[in-house]
């Protein structure tokens, strides 16, 4: 079965580049009745465009794009879901946690939260509870999901953030460390300042936290502290992934194999890496797959590709969630 359980509806922030982006993803799933790079063409494009940003993300027409494209790739479950982050109602969560005070990194990561937080939940959860029936009877079954960052000393505000909303699942992922976004190319300069065998073990003792918390179905992308091909020996890692392995089988969490850092970042690489991922499966760690796409036409671009590596790597069977409750699939 294929499923892709961890996509998004819209990526900030608002950039010539995600401008690029969109237009190119409603180039790619909307059939057009003009001739391709006419003026007639672009004028039509551009009227779609501007549906779109009038509209935004959380609408019918938008929502379909991704239904088009699971049903031709022959996706049979699509879990959506959207960062915390995107809305405004928990900004201050972010800034209780994040790096933002007046030095360089902080003045960077207050533009980039001030930029993406600017989406109203309850617009994000009914557009995604609405659609439900449309694609049960369409032959794919749609999941509501969300995905919360973990910060040392959350956990009892972020379990109750979490509770406010009916999640099909929860997906936790740790994108800071001790305040940074390690993740976002405006603020990379700063792998500069660590010991990466240091600075790796500080991301994977918060990894543990996240897990160990239990606030989470699936703790996602475990190593994307590698974006931007700072990680030392990978043999010096092993151990900590034993660890984190151990972690999930102790507090029956699920991961993911995760694509999205294969095609957005410079690593180029699954999240886990292969050697994360052979000893993930030999110590019996659930997975689920998912694209980490943001726009439509990225949406099971790499399932086949997963589950064939799932297999090699002696796992059988992938998860899924509804309602909290967990279901097991048996790889063909």
């Amino acid at each position: 079965m294929k499923i892709d359980f961890h996509l998004h509806l819209e990526e900030g922030p608002y950039s010539p580049r995600w401008l690029q982006r969109t237009m190119e993803s409603l180039t790619a799933m909307t059939d057009s009745s003009e001739q391709i790079h006419t003026q007639a063409w672009m004028q039509e494009s551009f009227g779609r465009l501007e549906r779109r940003m009038t509209g935004g993300a959380f609408t019918e027409e938008w929502l379909d794009l991704y239904l088009k494209q699971a049903k031709q790739r022959g996706i049979h479950t699509v879990g959506i879901v959207d960062h915390l982050y995107r809305f405004t109602k928990y900004k201050a969560y972010y800034e209780k946690h994040m790096l933002l005070d007046d030095t360089l990194i902080g003045r960077l990561q207050r533009e980039w939260l001030d930029q993406v937080c600017m989406a109203d939940t309850e617009h994000f959860v009914a557009c995604i509870q609405a659609q439900k029936e449309k694609w049960q009877r369409e032959g794919v079954q749609l999941r509501l999901g969300i995905e919360a960052d973990y910060f040392p000393g959350c956990k009892q505000e972020l379990a109750g953030i979490l509770k406010e909303q009916p999640y099909d699942y929860v997906i936790g992922s740790v994108h800071f460390v001790d305040g940074w976004g390690f993740d976002n190319p405006a603020t990379q300069m700063y792998f500069e300042q660590f010991d990466l065998e240091v600075l790796y073990a500080r991301f994977f003792e918060i990894v543990g936290q996240a897990v160990s918390s239990r606030l989470f179905d699936i703790v996602a992308h475990l190593d994307n502290l590698k974006a931007f091909n700072y990680r030392p020996d990978e043999q010096r890692l092993l151990p900590m992934y034993e660890r984190i392995a151990d972690l999930l089988i102790a507090h029956d969490t699920a991961t993911e194999i995760n694509a999205g850092m294969v095609y957005r970042y410079p690593i180029r690489e699954m999240c886990p890496s292969p050697a994360f991922l052979a000893v993930l499966a030999a110590k019996g760690v659930l997975f689920t797959t998912s694209t980490d796409a943001h726009f439509p036409d990225d949406l099971g671009g790499y399932t086949d590709q997963q589950l064939e590596m799932l297999m090699q790597a002696g796992v059988r069977e992938i998860v899924t969630f509804q309602k909290r409750r967990r279901s097991r699939h048996w790889l063909e």
